[in-house]
């Protein structure tokens, strides 16, 4: 069983022909309103994507756009535990979607900021807890020690992007990062090799986008090539990747099953439009993985190349 803590926003997102440079303005081609944020969206993703038993920790304001974050959690069968905030407004996001599937987001966290260290539940029967950095740094580590001290397994994604303090990254077992963030939080402008052998967290696991993944852990590196996809919006790929990732983890399969697994749900992510709205179904991950055979070696070595294994 899955506990995620984290953020829950309603995302504003416009269709256009590119993200607009600064002080551009572009004309939209689409306007639509989606649940997200990056905690409810791997919520979605460990039901719904890898159908895991999972609750979510998650804190809203007393107005309207509650309702449509909690029916998309509650239709994905995730069990909610909410902090109420009615002084502060639910979290938002606004993302710029181009025409080519790239993204740029722009996130005011409101009632999201309100998670505290007291509001953890009980952790009996769970055996992993998913965070990200939408919350507050200081209750992530209040939940990343109280999980240690339970027995369960702390998977940090480490977005948005920052300064990591020690003391965290001593706490989580499982670190997922994209190649930005991976920088940040090793303080190295290497390659992915480089920057994970400055690292200690016993797994990291870096998402390369659609060259696919590089993971460490004790036993060595690890890489998957991406599932290959036509695009439509990326928003919610690496949420969809780090949800399956730790329901795969849940269910004790192995590093390199679950690496597949959380690749297929992330590559079928950008095939629709929305965070949630675009998370699949464990149906048609279950048969992207029997029909594909992404793994090539011309592929692989490429990917070792880019990460500086090779």
């Amino acid at each position: 069983m899955i506990l995620v803590a984290g953020s829950a926003n309603l995302d504003f997102v416009v269709q256009a022909s590119h993200i607009p440079a600064p002080g551009e303005t572009v004309l939209g081609h689409s306007f639509k309103t989606y649940p997200g944020g990056k905690g409810a969206n791997q919520a979605v993703a460990c039901a719904r994507a890898a159908g895991a038993v999972t609750h979510m920790l998650l804190a809203l304001g007393a107005d309207a756009y509650a309702a449509p974050l909690e029916a998309s959690l509650r239709a994905a069968g995730v069990q909610m535990h909410i902090v109420r905030s009615p002084d502060l407004a639910t979290g938002t996001a606004f993302i710029c979607v181009s025409d080519d599937a790239e993204n740029a987001i722009t996130v005011a966290p409101g009632a999201n900021l309100a998670l505290a260290a007291g509001h953890l539940p009980p952790l009996q029967g769970f055996s992993h807890l998913l965070m990200q950095l939408e919350t507050p740094l200081a209750t992530v580590a209040a939940y990343a020690r109280a999980a240690r001290q339970s027995g369960l397994q702390v998977i940090l994604n480490a977005a948005p992007a920052q300064h990591l303090p020690s003391e965290l990254l001593d706490l989580v077992d499982v670190l997922v990062v994209n190649e930005g963030e991976l920088a940040l939080v090793a303080d190295c402008q290497g390659t992915v090799a480089e920057c994970l052998q400055r690292l200690t967290v016993p797994t990291v696991v870096v998402t390369l986008g659609s060259r696919g993944c590089c993971a460490q852990n004790r036993a060595g590196t690890l890489l998957q090539c991406a599932f290959p996809v036509t695009p439509v919006d990326t928003t919610g790929a690496g949420d969809t990747f780090c949800g399956v990732l730790a329901a795969a983890l849940g269910r004790g399969d192995a590093l390199a099953s679950a690496l597949r697994q959380a690749s297929a749900a992330g590559a079928l992510a950008c095939t629709s439009a929305g965070a949630q709205s675009s998370i699949p179904t464990d149906a048609a991950v279950a048969e992207l993985l029997r029909s594909s055979s992404e793994n090539t070696s011309d592929r692989l070595a490429a990917l070792a190349v880019y990460c500086g294994l090779a």
